[in-house]
């Protein structure tokens, strides 16, 4: 694997890291939302959205080492975001605008508890990865150094 490769990689994961804590911090913006889209004429709860991450070659092993023998990009990509299914949480407010027959509200299925948690491992992901960035960084100044 050479150095460009690690750059890649690192780059990558930085990325999806980003993206991931966009969607953290949408899903905290919205904990409260009653009204976050409308489906037949009836508002719908926001959902809590999660991210799907996958190696960016999705290929057999041999195909794998063959493509970093011929160095050849890897890393991470976001394959996609998908909603939460866990279940809405039923609020008893009987005087909120959004509350059905029984007075229950739909409120969305965030948690801030685990969005905290998920913050955290994405800031720590993410630092993990800048720190690998200056790792390899200072071995090709390293390197350039051995060459003069």
């Amino acid at each position: 694997m050479n150095f460009g490769s690690s750059l890649g990689i690192s780059a990558s994961a930085l990325t999806a890291q980003r993206l991931r804590m966009d969607v953290i911090s949408s899903n905290i913006a919205n904990a409260e939302t009653t009204r976050a889209s409308v489906v037949d004429g009836k508002a719908v709860p926001y959902k809590r959205k999660l991210v799907v991450m996958e190696t960016a070659d999705q290929s057999s092993f041999s195909n794998i080492l063959n493509s970093q023998m011929n160095g050849t990009q890897a890393g991470v990509k976001v394959s996609s975001i998908i909603n939460d299914t866990s279940p809405l949480k039923p609020v008893y407010n009987p005087g909120h605008p959004d509350a059905d027959e029984s007075g229950y509200v739909y409120m969305p299925n965030v948690d801030m508890v685990k969005e905290m948690v998920d913050m955290m491992s994405a800031s720590r992901s993410y630092d993990a990865n800048v720190t690998m960035l200056n790792a390899s960084k200072a071995m090709v100044m390293k390197a350039l150094e051995i060459g003069r």
